[in-house]
């Protein structure tokens, strides 16, 4: 299934089509988006129409910063409930961890990415598109957005340390200079932003926890997610009860709101079963796990949930023909262990 996004991205598109000479809508057609998505920002799109739609922009206009263009005017409210719940956070740091966290609901192609690196912070907006699609305009309203997000959120005398981006230099970087100031960068290792991490962890003034609760509350309730196949959403719930020896499909079940009936009958309409899922769970987790040769055995066996280390071992040799301390002797020229 393509990634889709929130139609709320392509906020602005009519005036900035417009002030480039183009007709907007004809430009909309020939991607073969509705051109509702110009009119209603909550009109789920594909992603790369998206991406395809500003490339062609940018093209038929004789402007290689379109998307820039795009970020300019944009505001909390463009990302939904998810850029409310950023603005109630008490800081920065924890406003940039809520995005990343519920970002999904705008878009499942997009993603956050922070990195930690001594004093700074980088924050690196990801798009899932298809290597086909160019993504220059695309990637370049995803850090526009990003940067002005954390404008809005820390106040206009903030700047960020870099603007970086792994393409080349625009031909003129008159817009880049004017959106971001001076300190771009082109030919880098990451597309994202770079702040001080003490900027980000001064109090927000318009902060309300009480707020944020509530609309945390909502988030985790849309977030269900129900174009999401249920076995997704119990390989999730699987890889995170696992090591607590907890993890049954009554568990799955409350969680995801449905009796443990429904579930078994979801997962049987996609050919799967609870217990072969917990079976592939666990087969993803042993290889990361043995492939530390100081974790014991028994530690391994209680964070993959099972209740005795001769469980495990069972369930290993039937897997894979060899015992779990066999297959680290082969594969990681290490002395067998119990």
């Amino acid at each position: 299934m393509p990634h889709v996004i929130r139609s709320a991205s392509l906020t602005d598109y009519i005036e900035v089509a417009h002030s480039a000479g183009l007709d907007p809508y004809r430009m909309v057609d020939a991607v073969g988006l509705p051109r509702e998505c110009l009119r209603d920002p909550d009109v789920k799109i594909p992603l790369a129409a998206v991406a395809r739609l500003l490339e062609s922009s940018a093209k038929a206009a004789g402007i290689d910063n379109f998307g820039l263009r795009l970020s300019e005017k944009r505001l909390l409210s463009n990302l939904g409930p998810v850029g409310l719940i950023a603005r109630e956070q008490p800081t920065g740091r924890t406003a940039v961890q809520v995005v990343a966290r519920y970002i999904g609901l705008h878009s499942d192609g997009i993603s956050v990415r922070v990195q930690e690196d001594a004093d700074l912070v980088i924050i690196m907006p990801v798009l899932s598109i298809s290597r086909s699609v160019p993504m220059r305009q695309t990637v370049e309203l995803s850090v526009g957005v990003t940067f002005r997000t954390l404008r809005i959120l820390l106040g206009t005398p903030w700047n960020p340390q870099v603007i970086s981006f792994m393409h080349g230099p625009p031909k003129s970087l008159e817009t880049h200079r004017r959106v971001f100031g001076s300190r771009v960068k082109f030919a880098q290792e990451f597309n994202g932003v770079v702040c001080r991490a003490r900027d980000l962890d001064k109090p927000l003034p318009a902060s309300d926890p009480v707020m944020a609760r509530y609309i945390q509350q909502y988030l985790d309730m849309i977030a269900a997610r129900p174009n999401v196949k249920t076995s997704d959403k119990v390989r999730e719930f699987v890889r995170m009860r696992l090591p607590t020896g907890r993890c049954s499909i009554d568990y799955v079940a409350e969680r995801l709101g449905i009796d443990r009936r429904t579930v078994h009958r979801h997962l049987a309409q996609e050919k799967t079963t609870f217990s072969s899922l917990v079976d592939d769970v666990r087969a993803e987790m042993v290889g990361h796990y043995l492939q530390d040769p100081s974790r014991p055995l028994y530690l391994i066996a209680r964070m993959l949930g099972f209740t005795a280390l001769s469980v495990f071992s069972r369930w290993f040799k039937a897997r894979y023909g060899c015992s779990a301390s066999q297959w680290r002797t082969r594969n990681l020229n290490v002395p067998q262990t119990r």
